[in-house]
């Protein structure tokens, strides 16, 4: 399963770290967990709020279940390890996460860094057909947005580099 939702990225992961906490234990454990994550983070809006939710089950840090959200047993330990055991996170990204993986090959097929515009022209064809269709005007800005943040949050996930001038390139070892 695929996650399309992707919030503004952080500055850093410690940011992630402070909205999962807000994230119960147990499933069920409040009534409303947007409402909850609004009241007990950053977070302004329900709506971002959902976002967030949908982000970080993409990352399975957490999981929905019949009675509500719940936070992932390991979460707290897979984000303070991911200096050292980045795949975890990555992985997850990479596979969960609608149109990441298009967004990683277009960097490596690239001979020098991208910016966001030239990553989006690559992926353009990931839009799915049904929203084409519906095409309010809006639909490049958007998706091109999409594109700016899948590449900000593999920049966290060290997945690709940011360089000085704005552009992308696959990480290098």
């Amino acid at each position: 399963m695929q996650f399309k939702p992707i919030p503004e990225p952080p500055h850093d992961l410690e940011s992630v770290e402070s909205i999962l906490e807000a994230v119960p234990d147990t499933a069920g454990a409040v009534d409303d967990c947007c409402a909850h994550l609004v009241r007990e983070t950053r977070l302004e809006t329900r709506a971002d709020a959902e976002t967030w939710l949908a982000f970080v089950r993409a990352l399975e840090l957490a999981s929905e279940e019949p009675a509500g959200y719940r936070r992932a047993e390991d979460a707290t330990v897979r984000l303070a390890q991911f200096e050292a055991e980045a795949d975890s996170l990555q992985e997850s990204f990479k596979a969960r996460v609608y149109a990441a993986e298009a967004v990683l090959e277009s960097l490596e097929r690239a001979d020098e860094p991208r910016n966001v515009e030239a990553v989006f022209d690559d992926v353009r064809g990931e839009i799915p057909a049904l929203k084409r269709m519906q095409n309010d005007g809006d639909l490049e800005t958007h998706w091109l947005e999409r594109t700016k943040r899948l590449l900000e949050w593999a920049a966290l996930l060290a997945l690709v580099q940011r360089t000085e001038d704005g552009r992308y390139l696959r990480w290098s070892e």
